[in-house]
C-alpha cells in the first residue's frame, strides 16, 4: 500500500463579526464549509478526507456518516470515511447502512474508523450509561465487523436487548468496507484490533515519534505472531497540523487557534480550559504537531514514517475558528507541495 496523505474535521464554525472576543456564527455554515474542502483537498490530489465527530457549537460535525455520503456524491476520486464515528453510542446497524449507501455512490472509497470517544458528551445526549463504555464500544464494534462481513446476519452481543435473528441488511458495499479500530494509543487497543484482525488508527495529541513508533512495532510484532495476512495490516495517524509559506508563521497561527480550540472545546463539555502543556515544542521537530512551512511539514512527515512505517497521515487544521481561507490554503499547500515531495522521497 502506497502512502497516503489527507485531511481530517470536525467541522470548525465560524466566529462572528466580533471577533475572537465574539460568539460563533452558523453551525450550518461549518458543515457547508467542510464539503468544500473535500472538493479543495480532491482537486489538489489528496488521498483521503475524514470526518469526525463532535457535538459542540464550535465543532459541530455530529453526523460523520452523513458528510460522508454528502461527499460521496459530489466526488470523484478521493478516498472518504469517518474518523472517528462514536460507536459506543451510536447503532452498528446504522453506522454500517450509512456508510454502505456512500459506497454505492463511491464504490471502493468509503471507509470508518471506529472509536470510544475523547469525551462523555455523548452518553446522556444518546440516553446511554457511561459506566458501560467499554461494554457497549467492544460489543458494537465486533458486531459493525460482522455486518461487514455478511448480508444476513443472526448476533445476540450484550449491547442489545433483543437478538438479531437472519436480519437482511442492505445495501451492500460491493467490496467489503475497510474498517479501522480507532485508538488514542491504549495498549489494550493495539491487543484487540490485533485480535480481530482489523486495521490500527492513531488519534495523536501529544508525544514524540519514538514514542508512537513503539505502538506501531507492537502492533505489527504481534500481528505476525498471529498468523495475519500481511497485506490487511495497516496503521494511520491523525494528527494535528498546518501547512503555511512562512514557517514561523504557520506555528505561530496554528498555536493560536490551537489554544483557542482547547480553551473552547474544553468549556464546551464542562471540563477546565486548559491546554495540554507544550504545544510550542510540540509544533518543532520531535514533536506531534505537524505545522510549518511545506518543507518542514514534509521533513516531519518523512520522519515519523520512516520510524513508524504507516501506511496514512492526516492532519487537523480548522480548528479554534480558523478564517475558512486560512484552512483552505492550507489543504492547497499540503496537496501540491507537501505531498508531492513525500511521494517523490518514498519513491512513489
Amino acid at each position: 500500500m502506497s502512502f497516503e496523505l489527507g485531511v481530517y474535521t470536525f467541522g470548525n464554525t465560524p466566529r462572528t463579526a466580533q471577533g475572537d472576543s465574539g460568539g460563533y456564527g452558523p453551525t450550518a455554515q461549518a458543515i457547508r464549509e467542510a464539503l468544500e474542502a473535500v472538493h479543495l483537498a480532491e482537486e489538489v490530489g489528496l488521498d483521503f478526507f475524514g470526518f469526525g465527530e463532535h457535538h459542540t457549537a464550535s465543532m459541530p460535525l455530529s453526523s460523520p456518516t452523513s458528510m460522508v455520503v454528502a461527499a460521496a456524491a459530489s466526488t470523484q476520486r478521493i478516498k472518504l470515511g469517518t474518523t472517528v464515528t462514536v460507536l459506543s453510542t451510536d447503532d452498528p446497524v446504522r453506522v454500517f447502512q450509512q456508510l454502505a449507501t456512500a459506497s454505492a455512490l463511491a464504490p471502493g472509497r468509503v471507509e470508518a474508523v471506529a472509536g470510544r470517544g475523547s469525551s462523555s458528551i455523548t452518553f446522556p445526549l444518546f440516553d446511554y450509561d457511561e459506566g458501560d463504555y467499554d461494554l457497549l464500544y467492544a460489543s458494537k464494534f465486533e458486531m459493525l465487523l460482522a455486518l461487514n462481513a455478511n448480508e444476513r446476519l443472526t448476533w445476540d452481543g450484550p449491547h442489545r436487548k433483543r437478538p438479531l435473528t437472519d436480519a437482511l441488511i442492505v445495501p451492500r458495499p460491493e467490496q467489503p468496507l475497510r474498517i479501522w479500530l480507532g485508538t488514542g494509543g491504549s495498549p489494550s487497543s493495539v491487543g484487540r484490533a490485533v485480535e480481530l484482525g482489523v486495521p490500527m488508527f492513531l488519534g495523536i495529541l501529544g508525544g514524540t515519534p519514538q514514542h508512537w513508533a513503539q505502538y506501531g512495532h507492537a502492533y505489527r510484532n504481534a500481528w505476525a505472531e498471529i498468523g495475519h495476512p500481511t497485506q490487511d495490516a495497516g496503521i494511520a495517524v491523525a494528527v494535528h497540523g498546518f501547512v503555511g509559506t512562512d514557517n514561523a508563521a504557520a506555528k505561530a497561527t496554528y498555536l493560536d487557534h490551537e489554544l483557542k480550540m482547547f480553551a473552547t472545546g474544553a468549556a464546551e463539555v464542562g471540563r477546565p480550559g486548559m491546554a495540554p502543556s507544550g504545544r510550542e515544542a510540540a509544533m518543532e521537530p520531535g514533536g506531534m504537531v505537524f505545522a510549518g512551512s511545506p518543507d518542514e511539514v514534509t521533513d516531519r512527515i518523512l520522519h515519523l514514517h520512516q520510524l513508524l512505517g504507516h501506511d496514512r497521515q492526516i492532519l487537523q487544521m480548522d480548528v479554534g475558528g480558523m478564517p475558512h481561507a486560512d484552512y483552505l490554503k492550507s489543504i492547497e499547500l499540503l496537496g501540491t507541495e507537501v505531498l508531492p515531495q513525500v511521494r517523490k522521497e518514498l519513491g512513489q
